[in-house]
């Protein structure tokens, strides 16, 4: 079987380590070769370079800063593990990828989308998941799960202000809409069984 990539994108406490984690799980179940894997991340300089994004005040880096971070750490994760192990005809399950930059790095007006489809274009040859879920949830619900997993502790782009995430999940709502074949809208408001199903039965076409 082909190599697959799905990616599991969405706002703060919408649920998409637990969903990574379960749909990996399932397809395992299933007989299939299964990576975990995450951004900013998935590879030790990928890491390193996620320590620098996440840590520290908010104004840490400007905008164009930041976007060309993430960028690098993409293109080392996309070299290093996601294109290798799709070679190898394995599922690469990812928490965020290339959405997230186009939904986060964009909300101040520095950079649009063009701006960074093209650092990804340099950096990661324009690779795209097969199937991306977005995990939706109201705002309030997502704020309060995101309080409690971080227990006050959130990173430096977590910790942004409640207009920043409200345009963020704005912007996923649209990719969705754009991009109706590959990208999935998910109410993550259901329990995570029934939000896992959901996940399994929107890759049928690619497990044939």
């Amino acid at each position: 079987m082909n190599g697959r990539f799905i990616s599991l994108e969405g706002g703060e406490g919408t649920g998409k380590s637990t969903q990574a984690k379960a749909l990996s799980a399932a397809l395992q179940a299933k007989g299939l070769t299964v990576q975990l894997t995450r951004e900013p991340g998935g590879t030790p300089g990928a890491e390193t370079i996620r320590d620098l994004l996440l840590s520290g005040r908010d104004d840490k880096w400007n905008m164009r800063t930041e976007a060309l971070l993430f960028a690098a750490a993409r293109a080392e994760h996309c070299q290093e593990l996601i294109q290798p192990a799709l070679a190898r005809g394995e599922w690469i399950i990812s928490d965020r990828f290339i959405d997230s930059s186009r939904a986060y790095q964009s909300i101040d007006g520095q950079l649009n989308d063009h701006d960074i489809m093209a650092l990804h274009h340099v950096g990661s040859g324009n690779l795209m998941p097969h199937r991306t879920f977005i995990l939706d949830l109201p705002e309030e619900i997502a704020a309060r799960r995101a309080e409690a997993r971080d227990r006050g502790d959130s990173d430096r782009i977590g910790g942004r202000n409640s207009s920043y995430h409200q345009a963020v999940m704005a912007k996923f709502r649209q990719y969705a809409e754009n991009e109706p074949d590959r990208v999935k809208l998910v109410d993550a408001s259901q329990s995570p069984n029934e939000i896992t199903e959901i996940l399994l039965q929107n890759l049928a076409d690619l497990l044939n």
